[in-house]
């Protein structure tokens, strides 16, 4: 697990790291917050695993209870709705939100002070 510099993880958060998980610059993750980095296999599920890198870029905001798949990349300045669960990559300078999290609007870093 790599973390930046100014990065917040609140309360409750859970990161389940058998894979590998990056955490850039300037990230807030705020209370439970699920991040998961492994996952069963379908037909196996008691002896066969599967791993995936989650990275989460600089600048993005992970709501609370929010869900991060095994495999995911949250892109820069990206804000993950509370109790999204992202299961696909995530653009730069979007919100996401809902289950499967989808994108909700498109935002622009320079109005935010990003």
């Amino acid at each position: 697990m790599t973390i930046g510099k100014n990065v917040t993880i609140n309360k409750g958060a859970t990161i389940l790291s058998p894979g590998k998980v990056v955490i850039e610059d300037n990230v807030l993750i705020g209370p439970e917050v699920k991040i998961a980095t492994v996952d069963h296999d379908l037909y196996d599920r008691h002896n066969l695993f599967h791993f995936g890198q989650v990275t989460i870029k600089e600048n993005a905001w992970i709501c609370i209870g929010a869900i991060i798949c095994p495999g995911v990349t949250i892109g820069r300045n990206a804000v993950i709705a509370a109790g999204a669960v992202v299961t696909k990559d995530v653009p730069d300078n979007v919100v996401v939100g809902g289950n499967p999290a989808r994108i909700i609007k498109k935002i622009n870093p320079t109005q935010t002070g990003l």
